[in-house]
């Protein structure tokens, strides 16, 4: 079973829908024993990095999510959900982040794009495993952000895109995983990928997609 947190903000429903349609059993919860206890999280997110941190902090689990991403289980955050893994964001100065992983969130530049960054763009895939075992080079995937991480430890860039700058659109580090785009918008190739992290995740629920 996958937890995808609800804290009070995120896009939950279509991440559920993706699951489901995939045949993996997951379950919206704002329960911390049982995101503890899945078998992997996923922390989806849309809106303010302050907003989502102060959400989480209200609904009691700011530090059940810390530990879970913590833990060594498999944990994916979604957009927002990737930029809450870091410390800061331009976005909240002052505001302070889950800081599990080490990186800058910056503003995409609008000097030559327009921001947000909305709608299909290609990754450059530096890591072809864990979730991005078996996704092709240039493959596009789905984007909706205004901010970007640059990235402290360039080993953890699982994939980047470029859109008026390099951003690091993913990170991996042993089974903690992010993503700046939406896998559950991003077709057949986002599936594949939600498959392989339900794989990862393992257990009778999953045993399908493996």
């Amino acid at each position: 079973m996958i937890a995808i947190v609800d804290y009070g903000a995120g896009n939950l429903q279509s991440v559920h829908k993706a699951l489901n349609y995939i045949g993996v059993k997951s379950q919206i919860s704002s329960d911390g024993n049982f995101i503890l206890s899945a078998n992997g999280v996923i922390l989806p997110g849309v809106g303010s990095f302050e907003d989502a941190m102060n959400c989480m902090k209200k609904s009691g689990l700011l530090e059940s999510v810390k530990k879970a991403a913590l833990s060594g289980k498999p944990f994916l955050g979604i957009c927002l959900g990737l930029q809450l893994l870091f410390e800061h964001s331009e976005e909240s100065p002052g505001a302070a982040g889950l800081g599990i992983l080490k990186g800058k969130i910056r503003k995409i530049p609008a000097c030559e794009v327009k921001v947000p960054h909305m709608g299909w763009n290609s990754l450059d895939i530096k890591k072809n495993e864990g979730i991005f075992k078996g996704i092709k080079q240039g493959t596009y995937v789905y984007f909706v952000h205004s901010y970007y991480l640059e990235a402290e430890n360039k080993g953890e860039v699982a994939a980047t895109a470029y859109y008026g700058v390099e951003i690091d659109a993913a990170v991996s580090k042993g089974a903690l995983f992010g993503c700046q785009f939406h896998p559950e918008k991003s077709g057949e190739a986002g599936l594949i990928m939600l498959r392989n992290f339900a794989a990862i995740c393992g257990g009778e629920d999953c045993k399908n997609v493996c």
